[in-house]
């Protein structure tokens, strides 16, 4: 992958952390992860998460991601973490390496997520915690005004096309029980409109759509709809919601 495209990658990643930044908050103070404890990411991506999590905790985390080009970027993006190239179907590591192992925005985009978990569960200590950080569900998505409608049934669709599972959001409660896990607790992000828009974000987003929506719509099209988005939000009018779970739990005994 280029590092052009990294490099937008990663900022897209920056944006989609914020959107999940009370829930980890909230999780890791729940969980009390330690400086000493052994924290994996899978799916780790360009390392934002990875990277958040050392910082924080002054800990050394380990991202995997299966993507070598994004490995290399991470590790030179964020040389105090490790990372490493690896399948989250087969993780690289020994029964009960890691304390905590952590997903952000992972499973939708994976065949098997129950397989995914699963290795998440065998390579984390007996009680340690497993977390989903973020997992959203364009199934429930709301927008206002309706015209923009069009716009989340056709994002479903593109995903779809993908192989992604846009509905994934709704099943992880199931899945972290198919996995054995105790102690489970889920929850859903909430949602706020407040404030001036955020152009970069606003910016950001309409890239993803616009290349998503291509095979699916006229370019006039797509870009009208981008002018009555942008506008709705000017008039604070915009109301979008996609319904993003949280998932955590303890790794059996």
């Amino acid at each position: 992958m280029q590092q052009e495209t990294l490099e937008r990658l990663h900022s897209r990643y920056l944006i989609q952390a914020t959107w999940s930044a009370s829930i980890r908050e909230q999780l890791f103070d729940s969980i009390q992860i330690q400086g000493k404890d052994k924290v994996l990411e899978v799916g780790s991506g360009t390392g934002v998460v990875s990277a958040e999590i050392s910082q924080r905790f002054s800990l050394e985390s380990v991202g995997v991601d299966i993507d070598r080009s994004a490995v290399t970027f991470a590790h030179n993006n964020d040389p105090t973490s490790l990372y490493l190239a690896g399948d989250g179907n087969n993780l690289p590591f020994q029964p009960a390496a890691f304390d905590v192992a952590a997903c952000h925005f992972l499973l939708l985009w994976v065949e098997n997520p129950d397989k995914i978990l699963a290795e998440m569960v065998r390579v984390t200590k007996p009680g340690g915690w497993i977390l989903a950080l973020a997992e959203p569900d364009y199934g429930g998505r709301i927008d206002y005004p309706r015209e923009l409608e069009t716009v989340g049934q056709g994002q479903i669709q593109a995903l779809l096309d993908q192989g992604a599972n846009p509905y994934l959001g709704r099943t992880l409660s199931a899945l972290f029980h198919s996995a054995q896990l105790t102690e489970i607790r889920t929850g859903l992000l909430g949602g706020e409109w407040q404030g001036s828009i955020d152009e970069d974000q606003l910016e950001s987003e309409w890239e993803t759509l616009a290349q998503d929506l291509s095979d699916l719509l006229p370019a006039d099209e797509i870009e009208r709809f981008r002018r009555i988005d942008h506008e709705a939000w000017e008039m604070g009018t915009r109301v979008l919601f996609v319904p993003t779970f949280y998932a955590a739990g303890r790794a059996p005994l």
